[in-house]
């Protein structure tokens, strides 16, 4: 999932500010590359890797002496955004989140009716640039989004810069969030809300599944309405959302705390000297559980913020190795003797948890490591972000693999709790990690923690129920 922001304003100079630090305040989305693309006399566009350097940093001084009076940016986690393109339509620029499953056939549509690709990344067509020669093929930007709509499988939103203004475009299941905030003289649009407060811009709604808008520096015209119905991605609130921001007005920091306490009330017997959390987003987890349990919370790691952002969005495993054991420093001197629960927002692959957290907190004298993630056990690759692609990704998957002795397709039996199967499945982990004990949040603990019905998130890599033939009602 990456990180979008644009901005229309009456006021080319706070335009400016508003478009980098903007952008910067989404980069816990993505990390591979960075872009903007920026709208005076003419379209101009920068785009920067990311690997060891801020936004702000970046992009200030390629900006700053250039008029202008609209924007969009975007931290990208997987490839290089934002796309130029000239078309019957008139030209834009377009930035994307999100992750289209059927990209391959769609590619070979286009090219089959004569288009081509001059944009690739890791030897695949560009989701964005594919996304922007599908638009341009309608007679007009907003039947051009419609269309794109109906050809995906999968989930994207969207912004789109031309010279009438900024279009954006919330998936049709509302998977990947867009927010609208406005100052005294601009109108902004963002993926999360945690900018919003320090640039002065107050948040005036999310937008809804499927809406299409037009941002001008006056307006925010309505193209189409959208759906009342969503999906969104429940991992927004227990891990990729910044603490501070909201999605559908529910803060991901309370819900967090509240996810911690749900977990502590299942734990009751629990014997331990201090909570903790595994930084950053697993910290509020660790709180809510250490309010509800009495037992204190403390800080036996802490992460090196400057130069580490998140270890699971780089690409490769070796540079996710890498961040996940530089980030992270241990105090010896808050672990040695004690017994820990430890909060984690999820454990998707575990060889982090495993090789650079549990490791560290045994070598610094850890009497006992209760882990407690605040997700029950991710099942099924993510088909509509980039966080996951593949089953053998999968930590779950490795234990049923050793359980059965091979791959099988039917893993019902492994969702269930009660069953002897899942219980097995939660064993093996254990043993793998090293820990003394590990117990999941449960689905229904981690909706009521939400405090939205079931039907309105998306739960696809817990449950495996695809929701891609769900109602769209106006």
């Amino acid at each position: 999932m990456s990180g979008l922001f644009g901005v229309v304003s009456k006021n080319k100079n706070s335009c400016i500010d508003s478009l980098i630090y903007g952008t910067d305040y989404q980069a816990h989305m993505g990390s591979e590359y960075g872009g903007i693309a920026v709208l005076g006399q003419s379209f101009a566009r920068f785009i920067h890797r990311m690997s060891n350097a801020n936004f702000r940093d970046k992009f200030f001084e390629s900006i700053k002496n250039i008029e202008m009076h609209s924007g969009i940016g975007v931290i990208s986690d997987y490839e290089e955004q934002p796309i130029y393109i000239k078309s019957k339509l008139g030209e834009f620029c377009i930035v994307t989140s999100g992750r289209i499953t059927n990209m391959e056939e769609l590619a070979q549509e286009l090219m089959d009716e004569g288009n081509s690709f001059s944009e690739f990344s890791k030897s695949h067509v560009n989701m964005t640039e594919l996304v922007a020669r599908i638009i341009s093929g309608g007679e007009t930007i907003q039947d051009g989004i419609k269309t794109f709509f109906t050809k995906i499988k999968g989930s994207c939103s969207l912004l789109i810069l031309t010279r009438e203004g900024i279009y954006a475009a919330r998936d049709y299941f509302g998977r990947t969030p867009l927010v609208i905030g406005q100052n005294s003289d601009s109108f902004a649009i963002a993926s999360e809300t945690c900018g919003f407060a320090n640039l002065g811009y107050k948040t005036i709604r999310d937008m809804k599944s499927g809406e299409i808008l037009l941002i001008t520096d006056t307006e925010l015209k309505v193209l189409e309405p959208g759906f009342e119905n969503k999906k969104i991605c429940t991992f927004l609130w227990i891990y990729t959302g910044f603490p501070s921001s909201n999605y559908e007005g529910l803060n991901s920091e309370v819900i967090r705390e509240r996810s911690g306490r749900l977990l502590a009330k299942r734990d009751k017997d629990i014997k331990a000297d201090l909570v903790a959390g595994v930084p950053d987003s697993g910290l509020a987890h660790a709180v809510g559980y250490a309010m509800e349990s009495g037992i204190p919370f403390r800080r036996p790691l802490v992460k090196y913020t400057p130069t580490y952002g998140r270890s699971y969005a780089p690409p490769s495993q070796h540079l996710r190795d890498l961040t996940a054991r530089m980030k992270l420093i241990a105090i010896k001197e808050v672990i040695e003797g004690n017994s820990l629960v430890l909060l984690e927002d999820s454990i998707v692959r575990g060889t982090q948890l495993k090789n650079f957290t549990v490791e560290k907190l045994w070598n610094c004298g850890a009497k006992e490591i209760h882990v407690r993630p605040a997700c029950p056990p991710l099942m099924f690759p993510c088909s509509y972000c980039n966080s996951t692609r593949t089953n053998s990704e999968l930590i779950t998957r490795r234990a049923i693999r050793e359980i059965e002795g091979h791959d099988i397709e039917d893993v019902s039996e492994y969702l269930d709790p009660k069953t002897e199967k899942y219980k097995k499945m939660i064993e093996w982990i254990r043993k793998y990690l090293n820990i003394t004990s590990l117990k999941f949040q449960t689905l229904e603990d981690m909706v009521e923690a939400i405090g939205l019905p079931e039907e309105n998130l998306c739960t696809y890599c817990w449950n495996g129920k695809d929701c891609s033939k769900c109602k769209k009602e106006k």
